[in-house]
């Protein structure tokens, strides 16, 4: 039974943070359009933000973010693109060099893992599964860097369309947790929900 309360206190809390929402920024007066119709732009709100913010990180990375004057997100942008391009970097110069190990070796040549007297270092099979697991490493830094480039795009793009919304601390839902004084021993939690118009 008390499951049961729970379940519907807290059913009941978020359709009621759902029902009631912030107000728009965007106030409507003034401006003779049509007719009777008066329209005046009282807020920021710039329709266009949301895209020049995606198309600024899509040029260059982090810039997005510097548009959006979020000015601390930008070098972790940077430092997190540098590192998935540096870990492809590396990994594909040394699939590159075991490669072209495998390929001699194969062909009866000497490579780097040989010694002058014609000692292996590393034998065939370790240089086949170096190169398949440098090029399973390569393969997901790309994938990291193309994720990390897209979530950088939709971050700003995200970011500048909630900058133009009022995000004040009064907000139009406030739960409060009030214990019941009468009982101390055995206190009962209640739950108060206000609403700001």
């Amino acid at each position: 039974m008390l499951l049961k309360k729970i379940i519907f206190v807290l059913l009941l809390t978020l359709l009621s943070a759902s029902i009631f929402g912030q107000k728009d920024s965007v106030n409507v007066k003034g401006l003779k359009i049509k007719g009777d119709i008066k329209i005046e732009k009282g807020g920021v709100y710039d329709a266009l933000a949301p895209s020049k913010a995606a198309f600024y990180s899509a040029i260059f990375p982090g810039m997005g973010q510097i548009y959006n004057k979020k000015y601390w997100k930008a070098p972790i942008v940077w430092a997190a693109m540098g590192t998935s391009i540096y870990y492809y970097l590396d990994n594909n110069k040394e699939y590159k060099r075991y490669r072209t190990a495998y390929k001699l070796r194969k062909n009866g040549l000497q490579d780097e893992f040989t010694l002058d007297d014609g000692t292996e270092i590393i034998s065939l099979t370790t240089l086949e599964t170096a190169q398949e697991q440098l090029s399973e490493n390569r393969d997901m830094s790309l994938l990291t860097t193309v994720i990390l480039y897209v979530l950088q795009i939709v971050e700003a793009s995200v970011n500048a369309h909630l900058l133009q919304f009022n995000t004040d601390d009064n907000l139009s839902f406030k739960p409060t947790f009030v214990i019941d004084p009468i009982y101390v021993e055995a206190p009962k939690v209640g739950l108060t929900i206000k609403y700001n118009f």
